[in-house]
Parts: structure tokens; C-alpha cells; sequence
């Protein structure tokens, strides 16, 4: 009884412990996840806070600057009578008072290149959540293909294993040979070895996704996703015209020029010196005195002459880049479309050819265990069959991976 007990209040303590919450990952569900916990996204994303800062830089005016001089008569044969050391008729003080002014619209210019550096950062953390939505893609599809190969070798190794025993027992029966046996057994081995190496890379693959999508919990995919969730129905012109407007490279190529020219306006305004006004209270041996103060940078020598030509040439530098990218993105849509019609068209293929493959096995199968064929003629069937299998899974996979390739040049994978 106490046995019993003691099983009982095992089963029901171990039960939450032995359980793991689990977290079935559509492809978009995967990306929204990556978008929102990625590890790797979160450090990225302050970058637009550190240029948001620089505005609030920008914006501030120079402080007020207090300037104080005390001069006191150090021999007190000079003291002013019945005075002591800090007596006003024995020192002179100096109280200055100016501020800073910026000219030809240095403030202003400030604020718009660091808002201009703001939007550059923004498109840079963009394109870089680009990057991170095409891995996770990628990994999510890695995954996929390692869960239907570990299928398809599970479903051949079972098709062989009920061959093996029915083999086992015509061999007892004196139908077959020993050698026939063997062939099949040999087979199954095969099999089992690869099963147990594709459960080791498909656990690999997981984890890799749930790194990428920042899951605390174990996580599988829903293999049912058909992963297709935009139809490619635009023509070649309209994707890349399309691909230019989407992608934050471009969009971040954009900004930089916009940026560059901002900062052509600034160092130019720079180049005005900036004037420093203010006031002066002077009392000296209790004699008040006051004046004003001025004082200006004479541009005789320097007149940002470096940073005004140092801005023109990264505002040229910055439009070649775009010209470079352009031309890049084109290359990429074009490669990348060519490449997703084959692959479509592979795939659409090997539906046709895969009921042919799985006919041959089922008769040939028949036929076998009916002694009206021999094992060498099964074996090839099967391993027709497997490898049609394979290879229908080879070109669905690189449909789908020729597919988020073409929302990764498109930019059309952030809108995901």
C-alpha cells in the first residue's frame, strides 16, 4: 500500500516536471517572433536612440558664460585708511556676463543633420532586420526539410522493417534464400543509421531557430504552413521598381545623401565665426564702472576650408554608393526571379512524377511477395521511390528558399 501511495504521488509530482511547454512556429509566426526577441536586433535598435540624442544636442543653445576678476593691493602701506585687506577701497572686481550667438543658421543646421543621421540609423536597423528575418526564413525552412527527411526515412525504414520480418518468415518457410534475407536486413541497417544521424541534425536545426526567434520554450514548426504567403504575380520591371522603393538599403542610401547634403549646409554656416556678447560690472576701489564686451574670430586663416570640402566629398561618395547599390539590386531581382521560376517549375514537375514512383514501388512490392520478382528488383524500387522523395523535397525546399530569397531583395520580407 505504501508502495502505491509513493507511485502514485510520484506520477502526479513528476508530471509538471518532466512536461515542456512547447511553441508551434508558422514561418510568419517565426519572423514576427524574431522581429519582437530576436537577441541580436535588441543591441541594434538603440542605435536610433544614440541618434535621437544627437538632436537633443543639436537643439541646445549655448550656456551663458560668467567670468569674475579680484584684484587686491597687496602692501598695505597703500590701504586706504582705517581699511582692512578686504575693504572695497582696497581691491578691484570684474564681473563679466556674455553669451555665444550662432549665425547663418548654425542651430537649424545642426538639428537637420542629426535628424538626417535619425532616419539613416532607423533605415540601417531596418536593413539589419531584414538580415535577421532572412536567416530566421531560412532557419525555418532548414528545419522543415530536416522534419520530412527524418519522415521519409522513418516511412522507408518502416516499409523495410515489415519487409524484413515477412522475409523472416518465407525464409523459415524455405521460399526465399538466406542471401535474400541478408540484402533486406542490410537495408534496414541503412536506414536506421540515417534515421538516427538526420533526428541529431534536425534537433540541431531547432535550436537554431529558437535562438533566432528568441523562444524561452522548446519550439517545433507547423509543416502544414504553405509558406507562400505573397503571390509573385508582378512582372520583372515592376519587382524591381518595387525592390528599389522597398529596400531600407536603398531607403539607408537615400537618407545618407540627405544627410550629406544637410552637412554641406552645416560646415558651410561654420564657417561664419560666432560672435560672443555680453556685459561687464567693474567696480574698482568702490568706483563702479561698466561696459560692454564683444569678441569675434578673425577668419583670416581658418574658415572650415577642411570640413566644408570633407563634406562634399562624402556627399559624392555617398551617391555612388546608391548608384553601385542600385545596380546591385537589379542584378539580385533578376538572378533571384530567374531562379524562382526554375524552381517553380521543378517542383510542378516532380508532383507529376511522384504517384509514378510510388505506383512502381507498390507493384513491384506485390509482385515480390508473390514470388513473380526478385529482391534485386524490389530494392531497386525502393530506392527509386526514396530517392524520388528526396528529391521532389530538394526542389520544394529550394522553391521556398528561392521565394524568401526573392522577399529579401524585394524588401518585401520586413512587411511579413
Amino acid at each position: 500500500m505504501r508502495y502505491a501511495i509513493f507511485l502514485i504521488f510520484s506520477c502526479t509530482v513528476g508530471l509538471p516536471l518532466i512536461s515542456e511547454a512547447q511553441t508551434t512556429l508558422t514561418l510568419p509566426g517565426a519572423l514576427h517572433a524574431a522581429r519582437n526577441n530576436n537577441p541580436f536586433l535588441k543591441p541594434a535598435s538603440l542605435n536610433t536612440a544614440i541618434a535621437q540624442s544627437d538632436v537633443v544636442t543639436a537643439k541646445l543653445r549655448p550656456n551663458p558664460v560668467l567670468n569674475n576678476q579680484t584684484l587686491h593691493m597687496t602692501n598695505p602701506s597703500q590701504w586706504a585708511p582705517d581699511t582692512k585687506f578686504l575693504d572695497g577701497k582696497n581691491n578691484q572686481y570684474w564681473w563679466q556676463l556674455t553669451k555665444q550667438f550662432q549665425l547663418a543658421g548654425q542651430r537649424k543646421y545642426k538639428q537637420q543633420y542629426a535628424a538626417g543621421n535619425v532616419s539613416v540609423a532607423e533605415k540601417a536597423y531596418a536593413d539589419t532586420e531584414r538580415g535577421v528575418l532572412t536567416e530566421t526564413g531560412n532557419k525555418w525552412l532548414d528545419v522543415w526539410y530536416n522534419k520530412v527527411n527524418l519522415e521519409l526515412i522513418l516511412e522507408a525504414k518502416q516499409n523495410v522493417d515489415s519487409l524484413v520480418k515477412t522475409q523472416e518468415i518465407r525464409l523459415k518457410n524455405q521460399v526465399i534464400s538466406s542471401s535474400e534475407l541478408a540484402r533486406t536486413q542490410l537495408l534496414l541497417e541503412q536506414y536506421q543509421i540515417e534515421y538516427q544521424n538526420a533526428t541529431q541534425r534536425y534537433r540541431n536545426e531547432l535550436q537554431s531557430l529558437k535562438l533566432l526567434t528568441g523562444q524561452t520554450d522548446s519550439v517545433a514548426i507547423d509543416d502544414q504552413d504553405p509558406v507562400m504567403s505573397l503571390e509573385m504575380t508582378q512582372q520583372l520591371d515592376s519587382l524591381l521598381s518595387l525592390s528599389l522603393a522597398k529596400r531600407p538599403d536603398v531607403q539607408q542610401a537615400q537618407a545618407t545623401i540627405t544627410a550629406a547634403k544637410s552637412n554641406i549646409s552645416l560646415q558651410r554656416s561654420l564657417a561664419i565665426p560666432s560672435p560672443e556678447l555680453g556685459v561687464i560690472w567693474n567696480p574698482q576701489n568702490r568706483v563702479p564702472y561698466f561696459g560692454l564686451y564683444a569678441t569675434i574670430e578673425l577668419p583670416f586663416f581658418s574658415r572650415n576650408q577642411g570640413e566644408i570640402k570633407k563634406s562634399k566629398i562624402l556627399l559624392q561618395q555617398s551617391e555612388q554608393s546608391l548608384s553601385a547599390l542600385q545596380q546591385q539590386v537589379g542584378t539580385e531581382v533578376q538572378s533571384t526571379w530567374r531562379i524562382y521560376q526554375v524552381n517553380r517549375e521543378t517542383v510542378d514537375k516532380y508532383k507529376n512524377i511522384l504517384p509514378k514512383a510510388e505506383n512502381i514501388l507498390q507493384s513491384v512490392k506485390y509482385a515480390y511477395t508473390k514470388g513473380g520478382t526478385t529482391i534485386i528488383d524490389f530494392l531497386d524500387a525502393q530506392r527509386t521511390w526514396f530517392d524520388t522523395q528526396k528529391m521532389y523535397y530538394d526542389a520544394l525546399y529550394n522553391y521556398r528558399k528561392s521565394y524568401l530569397q526573392l522577399l529579401q531583395v524585394t524588401g518585401l520580407i520586413n512587411q511579413l
